[in-house]
């Protein structure tokens, strides 16, 4: 739905707006705003901020002056302090103005908030655009163009320049007869030549409506067999890129895009309050609950309990305040939302992914020679760890087996054992990991997960999870040739109940193959919802709900990826729920984990702290596969290159698998 609806739609997240409370401010804002020399009552400042809407905060301002001759905002500056000084005056402002205290921050001083700057300016609309140019010439008796242009530079000051114009086509206004064409356009100004005519793309990206261009990208992934994302991150760079990419996500769901933003402003060490306080406040009262379904939806959790980790004391409180709730175990969309959630599922079963590694083969490759080199690294006093590191990250695995083979044909001696001699810990099992081959590596890893006291159920689920039918069916002959004994029965003595019954399901690397069929998918899906149903009732009656749960397994375990992201698609518009959250809420412990690493056959590891055998573990089986792809997930998500990440969390240099292509 166009993003004008959501006001209609929507009533705002945390304020009332009942039009008695509005003619009462006059007669209670001695009440409401308990400013005392004895000091502040922060609680009821707080209420009473958050319980209304902006417009009624301006009445208050104007109501507090005409009642005490004094400028309510700066009573507030002098009796709160730090963050929740910044939210609560941020609140009571008019947002075009707030609007322009960001701007007017963001270029002022010691550097350019470039991040600041591309969020504002790509997620307004025209008449936030107006209302924004207007309150910042007020405000500063400045020319906010003035002042941008004189602050940046490029195409990115360009396209700047445009988006402070306000004047993109209204929501649905689609010019149909040039939706091919400008998908056209923008294919010849960037993939299909050498260089980036980056006027068109700012042309036709400033000015039309996101109802047409959303209609161009779909045609243009048709004509370029490529998102028009990936092109951009190809083809521009820089400020620009990064300016670009918000306009198209901004195009595509602007909650979405304001869900990742607010991720990014709370992961990992520090909080970015400043971004944190401008969305909440610039969206409490637009989209914020399609904002939080977004944020659930990508992240796997509430954005109410990531602010609750995140922030504290009245800061915190007023910010979930602005949330509006809790709504982890709600499992439920709103309507832009699901719909986005059907979008999303249907792009991705659309969407043509081209595995990337990191490593290929090496170039006039001499294993003899390569054999040789690696004895002198290891021969004498002391090891010479840079040479094994180039030689070995620097090998596709069929290589390393000539490699193996000629250490033993031309020396004498086994290459495993003398590097397992010569290093240690984490290089050690890197190095080893890489020189067996990959049945036998995955083998090792299953093995490594199921011995001693406890068992790595991650690993299990990561592995089995992760493989081809053909890979699966190599590490089960690798296994039994090497612990003489099958992994299927490995499994089953190592665990227990359904999850065992999961893993067993498997590991008989029966998955089926091909697309996906839409009418069996349909079936499947009104399947999934039905378990889904019994699960909860189930749950409330205190009964069993096998049978539903097997069939539900039994889908998730044999049906073909490409089937399942059709299912889960039309799960959402089956029940108006999210799979993953019934998966999250209605089942539990290792069974969840299993069931939820199916449903996200995706690599989510190393998000807190470091974890060396899960790192080593996904470094070398996925390095010759799509560690590429892994690559520019992470940096999407982390807002940090994933090898920027390894030299901070570890000290092993042999991370060179990560080289750039």
């Amino acid at each position: 739905l166009p993003p004008t609806l959501f006001l209609e739609r929507y009533h705002p997240v945390g304020f009332n707006s009942n039009p008695v409370l509005k003619s009462n401010i006059t007669n209670d804002v001695t009440d409401d705003l308990p400013l005392c020399s004895a000091g502040s009552d922060k609680e009821a400042i707080l209420d009473l901020v958050t319980g209304r809407s902006n417009a009624q905060r301006q009445e208050i301002v104007q109501a507090y002056k005409s009642s005490y001759g004094k400028d309510l905002i700066d009573d507030l500056k002098y009796e709160l302090t730090g963050h929740f000084e910044r939210l609560i005056v941020s609140l009571m402002r008019p947002q075009a103005y707030h609007d322009a205290k960001e701007i007017h921050d963001a270029i002022k001083g010691a550097g350019t908030d470039e991040k600041c700057l591309i969020e504002v300016l790509a997620s307004r609309n025209n008449q936030q655009i107006h209302d924004l140019v207007e309150a910042y010439k007020d405000a500063y008796d400045s020319d906010i163009e003035e002042d941008v242009t004189g602050e940046t530079s490029g195409h990115f000051k360009k396209m700047l320049v445009v988006l402070l114009q306000g004047t993109r086509d209204e929501p649905g206004v689609v010019h149909t007869d040039l939706i091919e064409e400008d998908a056209q356009v923008l294919f010849a100004a960037g993939e299909e030549q050498w260089g980036t005519e980056e006027s068109i793309f700012i042309m036709l990206l400033g000015n039309r409506s996101f109802d047409h261009l959303q209609m161009v990208f779909d045609k243009y992934q048709e004509i370029a067999e490529t998102s028009i994302e990936d092109s951009i991150k190809s083809e521009l760079s820089g400020d620009f890129e990064n300016l670009m990419l918000a306009v198209v996500q901004c195009i595509r769901s602007v909650p979405m895009y304001f869900a990742k933003r607010l991720y990014k402003s709370m992961k990992g060490l520090g909080t970015q309050d400043n971004t944190l306080i401008r969305i909440m406040i610039c969206r409490s009262e637009i989209d914020m609950l399609d904002i939080r379904e977004c944020f659930r939806m990508s992240y796997e959790k509430s954005l109410y309990n990531m602010i609750k980790e995140d922030t504290s004391g009245d800061y915190k409180r007023t910010l979930l305040a602005l949330c509006g709730g809790d709504d982890d175990l709600a499992g439920e969309f709103f309507p832009e939302a699901a719909q986005l959630a059907y979008k999303m599922w249907e792009t991705s079963a659309m969407t043509k992914v081209q595995l990337r590694p990191t490593i290929r083969p090496a170039s006039d490759f001499d294993p003899a020679e390569d054999a040789q080199n690696l004895r002198k690294a290891m021969k004498g006093f002391g090891t010479d760890e840079d040479v094994i590191i180039d030689i070995v990250a620097n090998r596709s695995n069929e290589q390393r087996q000539e490699i193996r083979q000629a250490f033993k044909s031309i020396l004498g001696r086994d290459l495993m054992k003398d590097l397992k001699s010569e290093l240690s810990k984490n290089l050690e099992r890197l190095i080893i990991g890489l020189m067996l081959t990959p049945a036998e590596f995955d083998a090792k890893m299953m093995r490594k997960a199921m011995e001693g006291a406890g068992t790595d159920e991650h690993a299990l689920i990561e592995i089995l999870v992760t493989r081809s039918n053909e890979e699966i069916h190599a590490m089960n002959a690798a296994y039994e040739d090497g612990y003489k004994k099958s992994m299927e029965d490995a499994i089953q003595s190592d665990t227990s109940g359904r999850f065992s019954q999961i893993l067993t399901s498997l590991v008989q690397g029966a998955r089926e193959q091909g697309p996906a069929d839409w009418d069996r998918a349909l079936v499947d899906a009104q399947v999934s919802t039905s378990c889904n149903m019994t699960l909860e009732l189930a749950d409330a009656c205190n009964e069993d709900s096998d049978d539903m749960e097997i069939k539900f397994m039994s889908i998730l375990c044999t049906r073909s990826f490409p089937h399942l992201r059709r299912v889960f698609q039309e799960f959402v518009r089956c029940s108006n729920k999210d799979i993953e959250q019934i998966i999250k809420n209605e089942m539990s412990g290792d069974v969840k984990q299993a069931m939820y690493g199916i449903g996200n056959k995706a690599f989510d590891w190393m998000c807190i702290g470091t974890d060396d055998r899960a790192l080593i573990r996904i470094m070398v089986s996925r390095s010759e596969v799509d560690l590429f792809n892994v690559r520019k997930e992470f940096k999407e998500t982390h807002d940090c290159s994933l090898h920027e990440f390894i030299q901070v969390e570890t000290m092993v240099v042999s991370f060179h698998i990560l080289r750039v292509e």
